[in-house]
């Protein structure tokens, strides 16, 4: 299986790289090729609205989304890789899928399978409930089959989350592939 792992924090060698990279060695333990792509450090525009893509491409706006879209479309599985900022995917993340409208049918088509992995300096129960509710809404919209996510409360710095046991949950589930 190849799969595609949108890195969506800005922090090179935060948590959420630490997940990224042990769900990596999971699932390519497992058998699986893996390429993270690092959307925070790419060329990526915001959606401007304009339609002019009809849904179906190309957009209009030159950047880096059409490698993403390459890379989505060619993959058999997409894994979202994100810090919880305030309550919700990192903006640059979150630019990505909505510039998804731009070949939303085709994305549909694939039945991606899909995975969420991302990290809190808060612990408390309901830390992630507006990120868990987006994702579950994306994989119903776009079709995806969800393998799992990794919530990673209590990990707001590297040395917090290497304590912590999802480093290890990030593993396994890519392992688990």
């Amino acid at each position: 299986m190849k799969i595609t792992i949108l890195m969506g924090s800005p922090n090179k060698n935060g948590s959420t790289s630490i997940f990224a990279d042990e769900f990596k060695r999971g699932a390519e333990e497992a058998g699986h090729t893996c390429e993270v792509i690092d959307v925070c450090h790419a060329n990526i525009h915001p959606c401007i609205g304009c339609v002019a893509c009809g849904y179906e491409g190309p957009c209009i706006q030159n950047d880096d989304v059409e490698m993403i879209k390459a890379k989505l479309l060619s993959s058999d599985m997409v894994v979202f890789a994100t810090p919880l900022y305030y309550y919700g995917m990192s903006a640059q993340l979150k630019a990505v899928v909505d510039r998804f409208c731009a070949y939303n049918s085709s994305l549909n088509r694939r039945h991606l399978k899909s995975a969420l992995l991302t990290v809190a300096w808060n612990a408390d129960d309901w830390t992630f409930e507006a990120l868990e509710s987006h994702y579950k809404t994306l994989v119903r919209y776009i079709n995806f089959e969800d393998k799992g996510m990794v919530l990673g409360y209590g990990c707001g710095s590297p040395g917090m989350t290497k304590k912590s046991r999802y480093p290890e949950d990030a593993y396994r589930l890519g392992r688990s592939l």
